[in-house]
């Protein structure tokens, strides 16, 4: 437990680093933001591959493992069924959260009757960060379930390619909320707040596959649906709006190749 608290609190801090970095580089170019966020979508699709939806497969097919002279196909048939509704049901919860997000101005703190052309800006910037937010809760599951896999070696890399992709994001929340008049303390707070998020996320997947092991391969497809919804719904369509795609696209080799080091060195 102690372990699955310190990675918890480790997730969640990288997104604080990636805001103290995000104030130093506050006015960062469209071109860099593209380029990390790429980045980190190329280590989230890589974590959600390697270490959920490939674990999920191997899990689901040991639980319906035939005995022997049984129906091998008919075990594989079930596991892939069982990934592929984790998988659905993950990217669905993440749709779901989104149409459900409210407009969020009052944490702001800037008048908005005195300051109406901020208005606009202040309203696309906080759904990105309240994005940000939303999608912290499903990484910080996906670190806990990592944790119910019997190899604390697999679920540390999961961890870890998520704090790494968390620092990013972090930095590129913190120029656009300056910008649109928020002071310094105010948009710190924020930023802390969606690291919250994702200490919450990962007590909470680590607790909900310790009460029952038999949702692991489930909970391990669910967890790895909503990363691939954020990476095609939210991290690659920015990436590639500002006229910076073929960096964007190296970017993400970049960090998927990262993350398969990672796994091949460490796992």
């Amino acid at each position: 437990m102690d372990l699955v608290l310190m990675t918890a609190l480790g997730v969640g801090g990288a997104t604080v680093i990636g805001a103290l970095l995000g104030f130093a580089f506050k006015k960062m170019t469209h071109t860099f933001s593209d380029i990390m966020l790429s980045f980190a979508a190329g280590v989230m699709l890589a974590a959600a591959v390697l270490g959920l939806i490939m674990p999920s497969l191997e899990r689901g097919y040991a639980m319906f493992a035939p005995a022997e002279g049984g129906s091998d196909w008919l075990a594989k048939g079930l596991a892939l069924l069982m990934t592929v509704a984790g998988a659905f049901a993950g990217a669905v919860c993440v749709n779901l959260i989104d149409k459900l997000v409210p407009h969020l101005h009052r944490l702001t703190g800037v008048d908005q009757e005195a300051h109406p052309d901020k208005t606009a800006q202040l309203n696309k910037v906080l759904l990105f960060v309240m994005a940000i937010a939303i999608h912290n809760l499903p990484e910080g599951i996906a670190a806990g379930v990592g944790f119910g896999m019997e190899d604390v070696s697999d679920a540390l890399i999961i961890a870890g390619g998520i704090a790494l992709q968390n620092i990013p994001e972090g930095m590129v929340i913190i120029g656009p909320m300056l910008a649109g008049g928020m002071s310094h303390g105010r948009t710190f707070i924020i930023a802390i707040m969606t690291g919250v998020v994702e200490v919450l996320g990962t007590l909470l997947g680590y607790f909900a596959v310790s009460i029952s092991t038999v949702i692991l391969p489930f909970a391990l497809a669910f967890a790895g649906g909503t990363m691939l919804y954020v990476i095609s719904d939210e991290m690659i369509p920015e990436t590639h709006a500002h006229g910076n795609e073929r960096g964007a696209t190296y970017a993400l080799l970049v960090g998927f190749c990262v993350m398969l080091a990672f796994d091949l060195f460490l796992g």
